[in-house]
């Protein structure tokens, strides 16, 4: 028993988003200047219209969180990154230690009139694990923790009340684990971690882990769906 728990063990660390391998490839929306490293997040917003709005979710791999919002109607761009303290900026290789405050996260930029800040919390929340704390599935740590990242006080009280909605429904046999934390700051993360889940199909961690918390959105919630994803 001992060493099939072991090899169970082995097998979910070589699967886990800190583990799988990484590779240089190029982001879905040419336009926007991933730099090497890290850079802040207002270097890509600039190159974004203005008309759009900004959401930021934690909900474990950032690879995973990003593909649940590139599909969502209204979304113009997801990005991965990290979201935590004004301190100094964070790195994959730091984040992954867990010693930081930082989470791996994702910046949504939204067209307003297509899509509301509710529905992208029903996106959020459909995405990922809400009731596991400080991990989704084989990532364990508080970089993986469920949050969302609030700007002002109208998104705070949406969230408050989306999570009290969740908890009286019964849906979940646990409490919803999600925190609410005021958005310090973004930094984008590095280019190679971009529109990975498409650019990766097959790679063990994409197929095994990230690909079924995409699909229970999408048959969860076809009318959040843009035209490409729909059945």
């Amino acid at each position: 028993m001992k060493k099939i728990t072991l090899l169970f063990a082995i097998g979910l660390l070589t699967w886990s988003c800190a583990n799988s391998q990484e590779a240089e490839m190029p982001a879905r929306n040419k336009d926007l200047d991933y730099s090497k490293g890290v850079s802040n997040i207002t270097k890509v917003e600039k190159q974004l219209d203005k008309g759009l709005s900004r959401a930021v979710f934690a909900g474990g791999c950032f690879w995973c969180v990003e593909e649940v919002f590139e599909r969502v109607r209204g979304v113009e761009e997801a990005v991965s990154g990290y979201a935590g303290p004004d301190a100094p900026k964070p790195t994959y290789e730091l984040v992954c230690t867990g010693t930081t405050e930082y989470a791996e996260a994702v910046v949504v930029y939204y067209d307003p009139a297509k899509v509301s800040y509710e529905e992208l919390l029903t996106a959020f929340f459909a995405g990922h694990d809400p009731t596991q704390v400080n991990r989704q599935g084989p990532d364990v740590g508080p970089q993986y923790r469920t949050a969302v990242f609030y700007q002002n006080e109208t998104e705070k009280e949406q969230a408050q009340a989306y999570i009290d909605k969740l908890n009286a429904s019964g849906k979940f046999s646990a409490p919803i684990a999600t925190t609410l934390e005021p958005l310090g700051v973004f930094y984008v993360a590095e280019a190679y971690h971009q529109d990975y889940y498409p650019a990766h199909p097959n790679q063990p961690y994409v197929a095994r882990v990230s690909k079924p918390k995409v699909e229970k959105f999408t048959k969860a919630h076809p009318e959040l769906l843009k035209e490409g994803y729909k059945e």
